[in-house]
This record gives structure tokens, sequence and C-alpha cells, in this order.
């Protein structure tokens, strides 16, 4: 058999067999839409009979890439052995909504806000406003969209989302129809260390954005949440609580028309400070690589898939919904040490050592996305869900919004912990209105069985 004249040696099946007959130098993987797990395969077959492997990058990166494919060649990363199956958006939903509107992103520097610039790019938008408070992390991505994507209207704004009368000035200038959230503070030890900031950068700072949202007639308000805003006993999962509380009760209003909705999914690789930019530097020191805990697991998702299920969830729509990401099985954080660690040509334990150094705090053994007890309908894509959930009384809300807020000028640190946890921990929710669907709704905790 060939295929444009060059001869098909058998396989993948038969990888094993044409390897030790032709002993090549490399093997390429050319397979842009394969899943993780055929990738694990192909380099676990290569790696023991001590061959390089090399790939192409997978579908979301070949589309936003160089159109050069020799230039997209790339070593095998820990990424690629993670990712599932491509996911499928629907183009012209997300279209019917980004296309020819004012744009907003905040954090748009971040890991997720700059991922959310590029795919957002595509649908072609009147433009972006790009809301940052680092101003290195700004100039990049506004550069990235202009020189490498081709697109000038992007807007960059250095601002702070904390800042009630600058974002009232950008709002008003600009008019944004469609504002994504991605404005936070994410580490947790580091919220745990500073949870004045992590309240107020957070928690009030969306408040800011969410009041402004409505303030200048914004169509639409999606929130970027995550799974520690499940059961949180961490300062910044306690904050991210109030971010999702803050959505549910601007949703529930009836006298403005801007569709408020969050969007909760668990962490993603390769993010700015995450396990995986630190694992490889260790790694490349010759070890030790540090593991908090040998049972550690958390929900992994790439950011180009994450972004482009996040800008789906926005074509869905709802009044004050979370959507809830399917992020497939659980990784074990000492499994992907080990994983990256034979990527880069050395063996585990003999090559680099791993040391475990407990949790740190407000750390979790184990994430989960979605509480006991919660139910789940699902929307017009297989990989997105919607809770329902009863969203909390807004005036008991916003009362406590201004004792968090009072805490916070006034410095007050013990008492603001304790209050965020009281919070958090007895929300006064409104009345049950969803009874009528219980019946039939799916209990969210049977979605990772049955996905």
């Amino acid at each position: 058999l060939r295929v444009h004249g060059i001869r098909v040696l058998g396989t993948s099946a038969e990888l094993l067999h044409i390897l030790r007959d032709r002993r090549p130098d490399e093997l390429l993987i050319a397979i842009p839409s394969a899943s993780g797990e055929v990738r694990q395969r192909i380099v676990d077959v290569a790696q023991a009979e001590g061959v390089a492997v090399k790939t192409l990058p997978g579908l979301y990166e070949l589309i936003s890439g160089d159109a050069d494919l020799a230039n997209q060649i790339r070593p095998v990363q820990v990424e690629d052995l993670l990712g599932r199956e491509p996911i499928e958006v629907d183009v012209a939903a997300i279209s019917s909504y980004l296309a020819g509107k004012t744009v907003m992103v905040t954090g748009a520097g971040g890991s997720i806000g700059s991922e959310l610039c590029r795919q957002i790019a595509r649908a072609e938008p009147r433009r972006i406003v790009m809301v940052e408070q680092a101003e290195s992390a700004l100039h990049d991505i506004e550069r990235e969209l202009v020189d490498e994507r081709g697109f000038a209207a992007g807007v960059p704004v250095l601002a702070d989302v904390r800042n009630r009368t600058r974002m009232g000035q950008v709002f008003e200038r600009y008019r944004p129809e469609v504002v994504f959230h991605a404005a936070a503070y994410k580490h947790v030890p580091l919220m745990e260390a500073n949870p004045l900031e992590s309240v107020r950068n957070n928690v009030l700072g969306t408040r800011v954005v969410a009041d402004a949202a409505v303030a200048y007639g914004a169509e639409r308000f999606l929130l970027i949440s995550t799974d520690k805003a499940l059961n949180p006993w961490s300062v910044y999962g306690q904050s991210k609580t109030l971010c999702e509380w803050i959505v549910g009760a601007h949703g529930e209003r009836d006298d403005v028309p801007t569709r408020f909705v969050a969007v909760r999914f668990g962490n993603v690789l390769n993010s700015a400070g995450s396990v995986i930019p630190r694992f490889r530097r260790q790694i490349e020191r010759g070890g030790p690589v540090t593991v908090t805990d040998p049972e550690m697991t958390r929900f992994f998702m790439t950011i180009p898939e994450a972004v482009a299920l996040v800008v789906q969830a926005g074509s869905i729509g709802g009044r004050g919904r979370i959507f809830v990401l399917e992020m497939g099985e659980p990784v074990r954080i000492l499994d992907l040490a080990r994983n990256m660690i034979r990527l880069s040509g050395k063996q585990p334990d003999r090559d680099v050592q791993i040391v475990f150094i407990g949790a740190r705090p407000g750390e979790k053994i184990h994430e989960e996305l979605f509480a006991e007890g919660e139910t789940w309908q699902p929307t017009v894509h297989p990989k997105i869900v919607a809770l329902d959930v009863s969203p909390v009384e807004r005036g008991w809300l916003e009362g406590q919004l201004d004792e968090l807020e009072r805490l916070v000028d006034e410095g007050d640190t013990l008492e603001l912990v304790g209050r965020l946890a009281a919070i958090v921990r007895e929300p006064r929710r409104l009345d049950e209105r969803l009874e009528a669907d219980v019946a039939t709704a799916t209990p969210a905790s049977k979605v990772a069985r049955s996905s």
C-alpha cells in the first residue's frame, strides 16, 4: 500500500515490529486528532525501543499556529498524553453572539484570558477590549493579536477591576455587549496567606464588573469559575463560591436584560505558575521533583479545550446558570510527574528523584465538580451540563458583600476569614423553584460515571 507514493509499513498496532525491523532514529506522530490515550500507547512502545518521539501539535494548535507544518513539529509533551478526543464546537452559534460585537475580556493577559482573546478574535468581533492590570502581559497579548494573528481591533486597557470608578469609565467609553470575566487570583496557598487581597480582587472585583455590566447594558456576562468553588474550605475556593453567587443573584433580576452565567471547570494544563511548568524546571535541574501527596488527583484540560467550551457555553445562555465542563477522569499528580520525567529521556527514581512534601495550605487531596445532592440538566453540547442550583437571596448577599468590603478596607484579616467561612457555610437561598424538575434531573454525582 502506498499513499502519495510513500509506502505504508503497517498500522499503529504493528508499531513494535516495525520499529524492531526498521530501527528508525526518530518517530513522528502525525495524527493531530489523536487522543491522549493513543499518543501514550505510541510513546510507550517507542520509549521501550529507545526511539525518540516527536509529534505534530493537536488540532487547536494547528488551527491557530504557523501554516508551515514543518515548523510545528516538536517533542511530545505531557499535555499531548492527557488530551482527550478533540472537542467540537458550534461555530455558527458562537459567531451569532460574538461577530460584530464589542467584547470585553478581564484578566486578558492571563492563561485563560489570553486564550479567550485568541479564540474570540476568530469569531470576527467588532473589537476586543482587553482589561489587564499587568502591563507586560497586556502588551504581549495585544502584540500577538496584531503581529501573529492579523487582528488589529484589540483595545488594550490597563486597569484594575477592583477600581469601581475606572471600570465605570471603561464601560462607558467602550459599551461592551459581551463580558468574559477571567480576572482573578488563583494560587490556593497564596490566597490562604493573603485573604484580604483574595476577597478584594476575586469577590469585590467580580461585584464591580458585574454591576458595571448591568449599569451599561451588556447583553451577556460570563464568569470563569473553578472546581474549587465546590464544598470550599480554602479562602480561594470560598471567594470563587461568592463569585458564582453574584452571578446567580444578578441572573435572577427581572429589572435587567443582561444574561449572567458562570462556567466551572478544573485545572488547565501549563497555565502560569501551575504544576507542569514547575515539574519541567525541576527535571531540567536534575530533580528532585516535588509532589505534595502520592494520592493527590486533579482534573485537567488543555487551555484551548477549556476556553473553546467556555465560549460555547456563552452561546447557550440562560439566566444565572452555572455550567460545568466535562473534565474526563482525574489524573494522579504522581503519575503526571513520572510521565514528565520519562518524556525528558530519564527514568523516575533512578535519574530523577521524586520527593513528597505534603499538601499545602488550603489544598484538597481530591477535587470535585459537583456537590452531593446537586442535579444537572444536559445542554445542547455534550461536554457541557447545567446545574440546577437555587440562587442565594440577592438582598442578603449584598449585605454580606458590604460587610466583607468593610473588613477588607479595615484590614481585619481574622474577622474577614471567619466571616467568609460563615457566609459560605450558611447561605440564604431563594425558595426552591426547580422541585418539579428534580424527578427527571440527573444527580450530578453520576456525571463522572456516565461520561
